[in-house]
């Protein structure tokens, strides 16, 4: 028998804000999170650096969470999904929960794994040697540390595992974590996305094959320009977006609130080019459809689509034609929006920080902006949400997720109904 699959808690750390509320409050707001870089381990390559900006997360509260030995042995990708999974749980009144751990099991998408940890002890090791380079360096920067870390702290004994689908891996992940739950074998699994990848190497990397912007250096917030015709690349972004997807009668048990259903999941994958999107938008698409499909219900039924939108200048045009294609003539009706407009592309995190986005406009009947659209694309014809968030219910909704290597991920929720 196939479980119903429900979202008792959530949790984010971005670089517009370092919970739930906080977040959703800086979208319906239209803040972006983008600035000047300021971490101290960058600014000794910024010279040198095309882009100097980034949407990073500021102030996050470790002190609230780690003492100093755990922090030693911490890349900052675990640190931001432990304060957002501590978050969620709360949420879900899992503190104290006392059920068999077997049945609780962590899937967390991750992207390049603990790389800040990586370049800090590969600098060290070509400056001081070999013998400088810290004891904790593989368990820091292994991508399947997010969650571990997570298991041991909560002392959850099922399934422990990463999901790496490029910029879709939150939202892979979630999607294995569903289907987990739907067959019975876990009560709940802690899921979502977690990263901490800006850092010089992927700076440089990202910038050199022209998928960052430089050309708003001096403009930081209306960098990110998503579905716009001077958009010129992504603004990268850090962070976690953490949700609880728990068994429905499991919920019920504990006397929780269900923020929201889970009710799909698609997924294709484009199998072409390592890193640019099939321009016709055809396998996109197919995933959009499969989900639909998987959730049963038809394309009349979206009110609200969180789309992937990073501002690149293929991307955008591939994910319109891919939404068309899906949607048809309701295309032109669906209120979308790209909130990466305002927390950059948190790359591996992206996902689980975007379904949170799109629960909150199921919750509150508020669609979050995409700012900085001043002068939309032609070939970007969609409703676009540009600038203002707007008033409007929304019953369901579908958070979308494309990544280098051609995969395709999207994840459907729906507003919790007895």
């Amino acid at each position: 028998m196939v479980k119903q699959v429900v979202v008792t808690g959530m949790g984010c750390i971005t670089s517009i804000g370092n919970n739930v509320a906080d977040f959703t409050t800086a979208l319906q707001e239209g803040r972006s999170g983008a600035g000047n870089i300021q971490r101290p381990d960058l600014l000794k390559f910024l010279s040198g650096f095309d882009v100097q900006i980034a949407c990073e997360v500021r102030n996050p509260p470790l002190d609230r969470f780690f003492d100093t030995r755990e922090l030693k042995r911490l890349d900052p990708s675990s640190q931001f999904a432990i304060m957002a999974a501590e978050e969620a749980r709360q949420n879900a009144g899992l503190t104290d929960w006392n059920g068999d751990p077997y049945r609780a099991a962590v899937i967390l998408g991750a992207d390049i794994g603990g790389v800040r940890t990586y370049e800090e002890q590969l600098l060290k090791m070509t400056e001081k040697g070999p013998s400088k380079v810290s004891t904790f360096t593989i368990p820091k920067l292994m991508p399947n540390a997010l969650a571990a870390n997570l298991s041991s702290r909560f002392g959850y004994h099922g399934d422990s595992f990463t999901v790496n689908k490029a910029c879709s891996s939150a939202t892979g992940a979630m999607g294995v974590a569903f289907r987990a739950v739907q067959r019975g074998e876990y009560d709940f699994v802690i899921t979502g996305g977690s990263s901490a990848a800006t850092t010089s190497l992927a700076i440089a990397g990202f910038s050199n094959m022209k998928a960052l912007t430089s050309a708003y250096n001096d403009n930081p917030k209306g960098a990110s320009r998503p579905f716009d015709l001077n958009r010129s690349g992504f603004v990268i972004g850090e962070g976690a977006g953490i949700l609880v997807f728990e068994e429905l009668e499991h919920a019920k048990a504990r006397s929780v609130p269900i923020i929201a259903e889970v009710i799909g999941y698609g997924v294709s994958c484009d199998a072409q080019d390592i890193v640019q999107p099939c321009e016709t938008g055809e396998y996109a698409a197919r995933a959009l459809v499969n989900a639909l499909n998987d959730a049963r219900i038809s394309p009349e039924q979206v009110d609200y689509i969180n789309a992937h939108g990073t501002a690149t200048p293929l991307g955008d045009i591939a994910e319109t034609r891919a939404i068309k294609r899906a949607f048809g003539q309701h295309a032109y009706r669906i209120p979308i929006s790209s909130t990466k407009s305002m927390h950059g592309h948190a790359l591996g995190a992206a996902g689980g920080i975007e379904v949170i986005a799109a629960i909150g406009a199921i919750r509150d009947g508020v669609i979050p902006p995409t700012i900085n659209l001043e002068n939309p694309d032609p070939e970007c014809d969609l409703n676009y949400t540009p600038n203002q968030a707007i008033e409007r219910p929304v019953n369901v909704a579908i958070s979308e997720n494309f990544g280098f290597g051609g995969h395709n991920d999207v994840l459907l929720v729906r507003e919790w109904k007895e």
